[in-house]
C-alpha cells in the first residue's frame, strides 16, 4: 500500500500556503494531515483535495518552554483548529501576542498560512507547519 499524499508533498504544498488533505471516496470524510487510511472508515480509496484553510479555534495552549531550536520564539501559542471541511489540525497562532491570548480565542475564525522552520537533528531539512491568523 502506498501513501496517496506523502508528507513530502504535503510539506511542499504547505510551504506555498496550500493545505492538502485526503477525501475518502467511500464515506466522504476529509483527513488532514494525510494518513494512509481514512480516519472514519479505514478505507484507502482517497482523492487529494485542496482545503480552504479556514476554520475555528477549538482549544489552545501557550508554551513558555521552548522546543529544541525554538528558544528565541518564546512564548508561542499553538491552536487546535476545526477546519471548515471537518478535520482538526494544529498550528501556531501568529496574529496575536501570546501573552494576550485568553479564552476568548476559542470559537474565533482563523485562516491558514504557514511558517517554515529549519531542520533539526531529527529531520531531513526545513519543514513547513500550519500557522493561523485570526480573521474576525
Amino acid at each position: 500500500m502506498e501513501y496517496r499524499l506523502t508528507f513530502k508533498d504535503y510539506n511542499k504544498a504547505l510551504k506555498q500556503e496550500k493545505l492538502l488533505g485526503l477525501k475518502c471516496r467511500d464515506c466522504g470524510t476529509v483527513t488532514c494531515p494525510p494518513m494512509m487510511v481514512c480516519a472514519e472508515c479505514a478505507g484507502t480509496n482517497h482523492e487529494i483535495v485542496q482545503l480552504t484553510g479556514k476554520g475555528k479555534v477549538v482549544t489552545f495552549t501557550t508554551s513558555f518552554i521552548a522546543a529544541e531550536g525554538r528558544e528565541n520564539e518564546l512564548p508561542y501559542t499553538i491552536v487546535m483548529v476545526e477546519l471548515d471541511e471537518g478535520p482538526w489540525i494544529m498550528g501556531n497562532l501568529v496574529s496575536m501576542d501570546p501573552k494576550k491570548v485568553d479564552m476568548d480565542i476559542i470559537g474565533r475564525d482563523v485562516l491558514l498560512g504557514s511558517r517554515v522552520f529549519p531542520g533539526d537533528k531529527y529531520s531531513n531539512g526545513d519543514l513547513a507547519r500550519p500557522a493561523f491568523s485570526v480573521i474576525k
